[in-house]
């Protein structure tokens, strides 16, 4: 908590220091009133949050969380393509206050909204932009790409221009898997 990492550049806070140390469980200087206690209160909640999105990008902390992804503690990802892939979490921005945090699936490469209520009450930029990817590429991690794909057809006929692009796509794949030969990775 108290490492220099986690504490450099941290944006102006109001009560930083006081903040700081209801986090690390140490006694207060000076008694406070109700109302700074509670100003300290909101200030600690915001200052752990921006420690947080620190602390998981360190070693210590993507080693934490690769369990927390065994043990699928984020839930599954609701494509059904893609197998129950586990699901991180992810914030679409590093701007506080701006977005509720959103789950990653390293298999589909898509960012969903999470179905548990209280997830919708975590800031998005208590985890950040990069820790999802952070960890993928630590640990090698990236499942393959889900060679499966849904079809949308009437009566057994491909329709609209998506069947049009997905064939596009499948063509391109296959070409591409020619020219690497034995390069090709999936």
């Amino acid at each position: 908590m108290l490492d220099r990492f986690n504490l450099t550049n941290l944006p102006p806070l109001p009560h930083y220091h006081r903040a700081l140390e209801l986090i690390t469980d140490r006694v207060p200087e000076k008694p406070m009133s109700e109302e700074m206690r509670d100003e300290v209160e909101r200030t600690a909640k915001h200052l752990y949050g921006l420690i947080h999105a620190r602390f998981v990008t360190t070693t210590r902390g993507l080693l934490k969380m690769q369990e927390k992804l065994k043990r699928g503690d984020f839930g599954r990802c609701p494509r059904v393509h893609c197998l129950q892939n586990p699901l991180l979490p992810v914030g679409l921005t590093d701007v506080p206050s701006q977005q509720a945090v959103k789950l990653y699936c390293g298999r589909c490469e898509d960012v969903y909204n999470p179905k548990s209520r209280k997830h919708n009450l975590v800031d998005g930029a208590y985890f950040g932009t990069s820790f999802p990817h952070m960890l993928i590429q630590s640990f090698k991690l990236k499942p393959p790409p889900s060679e499966q794909r849904y079809v949308p057809k009437i009566f057994g006929f491909q329709i609209h221009s998506v069947a049009t692009l997905h064939r596009w796509q499948d063509v391109q794949r296959e070409e591409q898997k020619k020219r690497l030969g034995p390069l090709y990775v999936e």
